[in-house]
Formats: structure tokens, C-alpha cells, sequence
């Protein structure tokens, strides 16, 4: 067990399965409407317990980021560096994440990016995000079940 493994409990198991599956899920309240993340059993907008999982279309923008140089937490120091970011996913709610495949120079505020997911051991795979792919002047459907390496 290491930092980067998650503590998966019965209501947080879907969301892990999920990606597991290449599949990223939020939750959208029943009552307002409104999507959220990070997963819990209520709506943080109108406090309703009328939610359920969805799945995310897997596309976001970069909303902000910083390039992580150290981090002595294993599996994290192998991985320096790193680009930590917060994105804003299509459906609304933002999500804290990691950007791959893109170099630190080539990122701008606002850049189309895709989910794309990486597997921490164990069966369990993260959500993280890389530039979106273009054909033809359009966005090409996210690469689903996936690793990022």
C-alpha cells in the first residue's frame, strides 16, 4: 500500500470499478440537477440525498495547474515531474487530477483535454487527462479503457 492507493469503501466502490473499466462516473442530484465531484451521498448545491451515478463524457478543460519537481511519497517520487492540475469537467464539477502526455510548455489555460486512465496496482486504475485528439477540426470520442503511462 502506498500514497497513491485509495481507501475504497461500499458507496465508493462504483467510481473505482469504473475506471477500472475505463470508465469515468459523477453524480448528479435528482433534485437540482446539477452534476458533482468528488462522489458523496448528497448534493453539495442543495444538500438533496436524491443522487445517482453517471457516466462522464470524459472530457474537461484545464482550469489551473503546477508542475510538481519533488514529492518524496512513494509512488509519487518516481513520477517527478509531474503536472498536478484542476480541470473542469463537461458536465460542470471540477475535478483535481493529473495532466499526461503533454509537455509543461504546451499547456494553456482553457486547452481540450480527455480522460485517460492509469493503473496504480492492485486493480485499481486513476483518472487522469491528457490533450484532447483533433480530426478533422473536431474532437475525436475519448480513448476509453486505456492506461497512461
Amino acid at each position: 500500500m502506498n500514497a497513491a492507493t485509495p481507501d475504497i469503501d461500499d458507496f465508493t466502490r462504483p467510481w473505482w470499478d469504473a475506471a477500472a473499466e475505463g470508465r469515468l462516473l459523477i453524480r448528479r442530484c435528482g433534485t437540482c440537477g446539477r452534476a458533482h465531484h468528488y462522489p458523496r451521498e448528497f448534493c453539495p448545491h442543495c444538500w438533496s440525498e436524491d443522487t445517482a451515478w453517471e457516466r462522464a463524457s470524459g472530457r474537461a478543460t484545464l482550469y489551473t495547474w503546477s508542475v510538481v519537481h519533488r514529492n518524496d511519497l512513494p509512488p509519487f517520487d518516481a513520477r517527478t515531474p509531474y503536472t498536478a492540475a484542476v480541470v473542469d469537467l463537461a458536465e460542470g464539477p471540477r475535478m483535481m487530477t493529473e495532466i499526461v502526455e503533454c509537455a509543461e510548455a504546451d499547456l494553456r489555460i482553457g486547452m481540450e483535454l480527455e480522460v485517460a486512465f492509469r493503473e496504480e496496482g492492485g486493480g485499481v486504475a486513476a483518472p487522469v487527462f491528457r490533450p484532447a485528439r483533433q480530426i478533422s477540426g473536431r474532437l475525436s470520442p475519448p480513448a476509453t479503457g486505456t492506461a497512461a503511462r
